[in-house]
């Protein structure tokens, strides 16, 4: 099964995958697809405020980031998940993911460091879910130094992630909105929520 949605203007078939017996989500996935990489990213760029670093987390996240930093002439840094050989002076968080079993480390060194403190950072992603992710990004701005100036991804899922940490002043920024009844691009871009779908009866609908 596939689902077929306009995203940044580009036309992206994804299969849906199998959550439980009558729930369904749509596999996004922009590796290998560098035509919604750099049109999500362009869209994204349109959003965003004045600032000096982007910050993902390893591994999704790394295409949107690094086109979104070429785009804007800006340099990115990626959180490891865990500490490598090559890091001294290590900052640890951790996180639980919706597309991992098991709970992760992000991980910065002294000199991805040196590159965020003081500076005002983007938060980027390709998807946002429960926002475990996007929190423990917060978290290592917040020991780093760095000032959070916005938080951005492609698609977004439910209430909760467009206010993380409570910070509301602070609101998720996505590239696609579906909203209530109907699933729509709106001109401000702010995501209200991801698609969900439950399959009954060969049919596809979408779950409120």
């Amino acid at each position: 099964m596939e689902y077929t949605m306009t995203i940044a203007g580009v036309e992206k078939t994804m299969p849906l995958c199998k959550i439980t017996d009558d729930l369904y989500i749509a596999g996004f996935i922009m590796f290998n697809d560098v035509e919604i990489t750099e049109a999500c990213a362009r869209d994204l760029l349109k959003l965003a405020p004045e600032f000096d670093v982007l910050l993902t987390a390893e591994t999704k996240g790394i295409p949107l980031t690094y086109e979104m930093a070429r785009q804007a002439d800006k340099p990115y840094i990626v959180a490891r998940k865990g500490a490598k050989l090559y890091m001294q002076d290590v900052v640890m968080v951790q996180v639980k993911s919706i597309t991992t079993s098991h709970v992760q480390m992000l991980c910065l060194g002294g000199d991805e460091r040196k590159v965020l403190e003081g500076k005002r950072i983007l938060i980027v992603d390709d998807v946002i879910s429960t926002g475990e992710s996007v929190a423990a990004l917060e978290q290592l701005v917040d020991t780093v130094g760095g000032e959070l100036v916005g938080k951005f991804a492609v698609l977004a899922e439910g209430e909760d992630c467009k206010v993380i940490n409570g910070r509301s002043h602070l609101r998720v920024r996505a590239v696609f909105f579906s909203h209530s009844e109907k699933i729509c691009i709106k001109q401000n871009l702010m995501q209200h929520g991801v698609l969900r779908f439950s399959y009954k009866k060969r049919q596809i609908k979408r779950r409120k």
